[in-house]
C-alpha cells in the first residue's frame, strides 16, 4: 500500500498503524515534507530526491502535482495493490471553475490520471467537499463574526467558537468557512442561543449538539453545545480581529456549508455489481473501487 498526501497533517493521521519501515510493506509521505522522509518513518528515503522534484510551496498547485507524479512513479516501480493520493484545495480556494488557473490545474490532473489508467490502475476519484464564492456582488467577503456576537450577548470569553477549517495555512481563505461549533458556559440557554443565531443574516442552519450530531453523524464528545452553518455565499469567523484577510488577492472562496456537500464520485471502469440508485457518499469510494469494479 502507498499513501501520498499534499499536507503532512493528513499524512500523520493516515500513516497511523501502517507497517512502515525497512520491510517496505507500505509507503506514506507528504509533498510538504518530502525532503525529510526516511525509510523507518515513511517507508521511503528522501522522497523528493526519489521523485526528482523540488519540494513545492504549500501555497501552490505544484503541491498537488507532486502527489500525482509520485503516484505515477509508484505505479511504474513498486506497483502497490492500493495507492491513496490526496491533494490540497489551494487552487479551488483561489480560482473559480472556468478560470485559466483552474483549467490548467484540471488539465494537469487529467494528464496524470490518464497515465495511471494506462498503467493498468483502476482510478477512483472523489472529493471531501465542494467550494463556493463567499462574497457579495462587489466581491467583498460576507462574514458572520460569531465570537464577537456571543461576547456581546453573554459576556467576553464566556463562549468559545471553534472553526474546523483552521490549520496553519490560512492565507488563501483567512480561516473562514461555513461551519462552526460553539461551546457555551454552564447553564447557558442553548435553545435561546440557537434561536438568536438562526435569525442572523447569512445563517442557514443552527442546531443544538444532539440534533447536529444526528443529522451530520458527528461525535458528540468533539462538538460544542451549538452547531452553526452559514449560507452558500457567507462564511463564519470568530472575532474580526483574529482573521487576517490581507492575503486575499482574489474574491474569497471557501466551504463547510450544506451547499458544499455534494461531490463527484467517478470510477474509470464499469461497476456492474453496484446498484444504479445506491445512495453513495464520498467515503464509499473505497467500497466501490475495491468491491464493485468490473
Amino acid at each position: 500500500m502507498a499513501v501520498v498526501t499534499a499536507k503532512d497533517k493528513l499524512r500523520r493521521l493516515l500513516g497511523e498503524g501502517l507497517h512502515l519501515g525497512a520491510d517496505g510493506t507500505a509507503v506514506c509521505f507528504s509533498s510538504e515534507r518530502a525532503a525529510d522522509t526516511t525509510r523507518v518513518v515513511h517507508g521511503l528515503d528522501h522522497a523528493a530526491a526519489w521523485l526528482g522534484r523540488p519540494v513545492p510551496s504549500v501555497y501552490s498547485a505544484e503541491l498537488s502535482e507532486f502527489v500525482f507524479a509520485a503516484g505515477v512513479k509508484l505505479m511504474e516501480t513498486a506497483r502497490p495493490d492500493l495507492v491513496y493520493l490526496s491533494t490540497t484545495d489551494y487552487v479551488q480556494h483561489k480560482h473559480a471553475p472556468g478560470t485559466a488557473e483552474a483549467n490548467a490545474f484540471y488539465r494537469m490532473m487529467d494528464g496524470y490520471l490518464a497515465r495511471l489508467d494506462a498503467l493498468g490502475a483502476t482510478v477512483a476519484l472523489t472529493a471531501d467537499h465542494g467550494m463556493n464564492g463567499k462574497t457579495d456582488a462587489a466581491g467583498r467577503p460576507q462574514v458572520i463574526y460569531l465570537q464577537d456576537l456571543l461576547d456581546g450577548w453573554i459576556g467576553a470569553g464566556r463562549a468559545r467558537v471553534i472553526l474546523p477549517i483552521t490549520d496553519p495555512y490560512v492565507v488563501h481563505h483567512g480561516a473562514l468557512g461555513s461551519f462552526a461549533t460553539v461551546h457555551l458556559p454552564p447553564g447557558a440557554d442553548v435553545a435561546g442561543t440557537v434561536s438568536r443565531l438562526t435569525a442572523l443574516p447569512g445563517m442557514e442552519l443552527v442546531l443544538d449538539r444532539d440534533s447536529a450530531c444526528r443529522r451530520f453523524e458527528l461525535p458528540k464528545d468533539r462538538m460544542g453545545d451549538v452547531v452553526a452553518v452559514s449560507r452558500r455565499d457567507w462564511v463564519i469567523g470568530t472575532s474580526e480581529a483574529m482573521h487576517d484577510l490581507s492575503g486575499l488577492d482574489v474574491p474569497l472562496r471557501s466551504h463547510g456549508g450544506l451547499s458544499e456537500q455534494r461531490v463527484p464520485l467517478l470510477v474509470s471502469r464499469p461497476t456492474p455489481t453496484l446498484a444504479a440508485d445506491a445512495p453513495l457518499r464520498n467515503f464509499d469510494i473505497y467500497d466501490v473501487a475495491l468491491n464493485h469494479v468490473e
